[in-house]
């Protein structure tokens, strides 16, 4: 399972992370210079999307502001990949197609679960639909 902290630990230690301070309104984090910004009103798992999600910005390098959306969306998507495997996607969804319970048990939020289903590719669609002998849905 893929751990930010951990990951910020090893690979970052030299960006310091900030969770204590409120954020404006609808931002839950950021990165500016050497310091990830994590808004202290974010539950452990909004936090530990947020930080992947700034992570995977770190990795890719803070691009262009003329390129956001896609970056964003770029960054959307890794980070729903790396926070859910499609193993343990399928193993949730055999107990549950709820997405605020799905999203639980994926220790994720709602937003990176419906990214991460949404960006599923014809292979891993069909690995779930093996794994779920064919009775799967997703309507989120």
């Amino acid at each position: 399972m893929w751990n930010p902290w951990g990951t910020a630990g090893r690979l970052w230690r030299h960006v310091d992370i900030i969770w204590w301070h409120e954020l404006p309104n609808g931002v839950r984090g950021l990165v500016r210079g050497g310091t990830i910004w994590l808004c202290r009103t974010l539950t452990q798992a909004e936090r530990r999307c947020t930080l992947t999600h700034e992570l995977i910005h770190l990795e890719r390098g803070i691009g262009d502001h003329i390129y956001r959306d896609a970056e964003e969306h770029a960054v959307d998507a890794e980070t729903a990949r790396r926070l859910i495997s499609l193993p343990r996607l399928a193993e949730a969804l055999r107990v549950t197609r709820n997405p605020a319970e799905l999203a639980d048990a994926l220790w994720v939020d709602t937003a990176t679960l419906r990214t991460r289903m949404a960006t599923l590719d014809p292979l891993e669609t069909a690995e779930l639909e093996h794994a779920l002998e064919d009775e799967w849905l997703w309507i989120p």
